[in-house]
């Protein structure tokens, strides 16, 4: 029996569950810690999202992540894996009415990874250097299969609290036997580059709003400046400074959506001087000034089937 054909059980009963809990076009926190649902109806333009590091399943339909001009499409036949927060395009390649694009978003224990690595016993496998940190896997039985007892457990809620954390081991301990091992040691290991430009990025979406200095920010994670900017581009596919604007943009848009803020003011709270200069950057990243984005947003969210 071939791997695709043993995978469609385990497919077609997740897409199942999936469908029954989310009913039209939307993203769905589940009662699982760290596990979201998502449901689309029609293929999408490239949305911009911020990606933790996270395994991302889709049981029906086909979608595409674009990182630093590059595609990494998947479909049940593989799975999406990232090791750290990365700037991303999200789009939906392959939807409909009848056969919604469906899966999930499952957050990574990177401290867990660290913790079973330590254990010894897995198989060394290196990553290839020179690469962005996200990578496509090949989907197999033995990884579907504590995905799908998770997802069972969503009829039995109160077992959620004692097996959830039994089912999060035995994931992550199959992802490092994956053919993505290689970038999940990469970025678990703590003398390693990966790990200190992991580091850099925590600190940037804490102090997003605070004046960056490259070399106070490399001295912090014990990399000289030019080692620091190069590795953070390489694995990040932007500098330092890009992605810190990044951030800054992206909150202010969450201010202006959410918190009804206006345009400078959400300009002024994420660490821009200039709201003419935030407006230029804002068009320049989304496609539109921002009381024009965000009205065209709210207008699509009010149409949206509830």
């Amino acid at each position: 029996m071939s791997s695709s054909t043993q995978l469609l059980p385990y497919q077609r009963a997740m897409a199942s569950v999936i469908a029954h809990r989310v009913h039209h076009t939307a993203d769905w926190p589940t009662p699982i810690p760290d596990l979201l649902f998502f449901r689309r109806e029609e293929p999408t333009a490239p949305d911009f999202c911020l990606i933790e590091p996270s395994v991302v399943l889709v049981v029906q339909g086909t979608k595409q992540m674009l990182i630093g001009g590059e595609a990494f499409p998947y479909h049940p036949s593989n799975f999406l894996i990232t090791s750290l927060d990365l700037p991303a395009s999200s789009q939906v390649v392959e939807a409909s009415a009848d056969t919604p694009c469906l899966g999930l978003v499952l957050k990574l224990d990177m401290r867990m990874i660290a913790e079973l690595i330590a254990q010894g016993g897995l198989p060394h496998q290196r990553h290839k250097s020179g690469g962005i940190s996200v990578g496509l896997g090949t989907m197999t039985p033995a990884i579907m299969e504590p995905f799908k007892r998770l997802l069972d457990l969503l009829d039995e809620p109160a077992a959620i609290e004692v097996l959830s954390p039994l089912i999060k081991k035995e994931r992550h301990y199959r992802l490092l036997l994956s053919d993505q091992a290689g970038l999940l040691r990469q970025i678990a290991s703590v003398d390693g580059q990966s790990h200190r430009i992991a580091k850099a990025i925590d600190w940037l979406k804490l102090n997003y709003a605070s004046p960056l200095r490259i070399e106070e920010l490399a001295a912090l994670v014990q990399m000289s400046a030019p080692t620091f900017h190069h590795h953070f581009r390489q694995l990040t596919s932007m500098s330092p400074l890009k992605y810190q604007k990044w951030l800054r943009l992206n909150e202010a848009k969450r201010l202006m959506l959410n918190e009804h803020m206006d345009a400078a003011s959400a300009a002024f709270r994420v660490g821009y001087e200039s709201p003419s200069q935030f407006s230029r950057e804002y068009s320049r990243l989304f496609g539109a000034p921002p009381k024009r984005d965000i009205e065209g947003l709210r207008q699509r969210t009010y149409n949206q089937p509830q």
